[in-house]
């Protein structure tokens, strides 16, 4: 079984080493320092208080890794469209692609029993380019609940959960989607396949479009957010909006808001990616998480006010190109 992971930060070398050891003929996609010393070192994961090495094969370039089985991305959802091109080299006629991301993914209306079914987000995929340059018929789509960090070059942290949901657009138990789960699980890894993904993608994003901007804007950690009674309350308000979209949307939340918050607060005093982004200079993942969730208020004539607030102070924080002289 030929597996590449494209986005080699902490979760994508989680899974790559996971995977690894259960067997795959696996390529990891990254660059830099991080591909400097997997090539010398292996790949490292500390867990549960084992370390393990791994020593897969790694490029910078994803067409030396020739055409897969399964793709895993695990890049920041926003940062996608810039590496399209060079994860289409990984994909033959029958290769799936594994969208490990957080937020709105681009293929959300494939196939869905909807007024808007196959049409692309432009918030995501601007132009319908993605839609393109990766097929959906590609995608199974994925929900990530590990939390791992990058401690050096080489080295990845996993803690707190081993789950990662997956389910086909369509809802279908497919042959592929079937052999993805087994490999997955003798990888060690909780993959349970869901008929319903876009209600698993809605449980994690429901808490991701709250937390993760506040976060960037408060500079405050998981904890902070969830029991702070301030932030708690705008958090609370934020998913209280979501929900009434997310029900004309026809998507079923498993659990209430007061349960959601409660959840995320189990990750204690870390800071959101969000968080860590803005903290390091980098682009923020804000499209994904909430200017989508507004672009599909918009399509269903939701008003989110306070998403719609949040939303345009997050989109100031976030790095702008110098504006070319006239």
């Amino acid at each position: 079984m030929k597996i590449a992971i494209f986005g080699a930060g902490a979760i994508g070398s989680y899974l790559a080493v996971r995977l690894h050891q259960a067997g795959a003929e696996l390529s990891i996609i990254a660059r830099g320092a991080h591909l400097q010393a997997i090539r010398a070192n292996g790949l490292m994961l500390v867990s549960e208080g084992k370390r393990v090495v791994v020593h897969p094969f790694a490029t910078e370039k994803a067409s030396q890794a020739g055409v897969q089985d399964y793709v895993f991305v695990t890049l920041k959802a926003h940062t996608l469209p810039a590496a399209a091109r060079d994860i289409a080299t990984l994909l033959g006629p029958n290769t799936a692609l594994i969208t490990a991301m957080n937020g709105v993914p681009y293929w959300y209306f494939y196939g869905a029993p909807c007024p808007w079914r196959d049409r692309p987000i432009q918030t995501v995929d601007p132009g319908g380019a993605l839609w393109r340059t990766l097929p959906p018929k590609h995608a199974i789509g994925c929900v990530v609940y590990p939390w791992a960090e990058m401690l050096s070059p080489g080295v990845v942290e996993q803690s707190t959960s081993n789950r990662l949901v997956i389910g086909e657009p369509d809802g279908c138990f497919s042959a592929r989607i079937q052999t993805l789960a087994h490999l997955m699980r003798q990888a060690g890894l909780d993959a349970p396949v869901t008929a319903n993904i876009r209600d698993d993608l809605w449980l994690k994003l429901w808490g991701n479009l709250s937390m993760n901007p506040i976060s960037a804007l408060t500079g405050a950690t998981i904890d902070r957010l969830a029991f702070d009674p301030g932030l708690r309350a705008v958090s609370r308000a934020m998913m209280i909006e979501a929900k009434e979209l997310a029900d004309a949307l026809g998507i079923h939340l498993s659990m209430d808001v007061e349960a959601r918050i409660d959840l995320a607060a189990v990750a204690g005093p870390r800071k959101t990616s969000m968080l860590q982004d803005f903290e390091h200079g980098k682009p923020l993942e804000i499209e994904p998480l909430l200017g989508a969730v507004v672009e599909l208020a918009d399509l269903t004539g939701h008003g989110l006010p306070l998403c719609r607030a949040i939303l345009a102070l997050a989109r100031a924080l976030c790095p702008r190109p110098p504006i070319a002289p006239s």
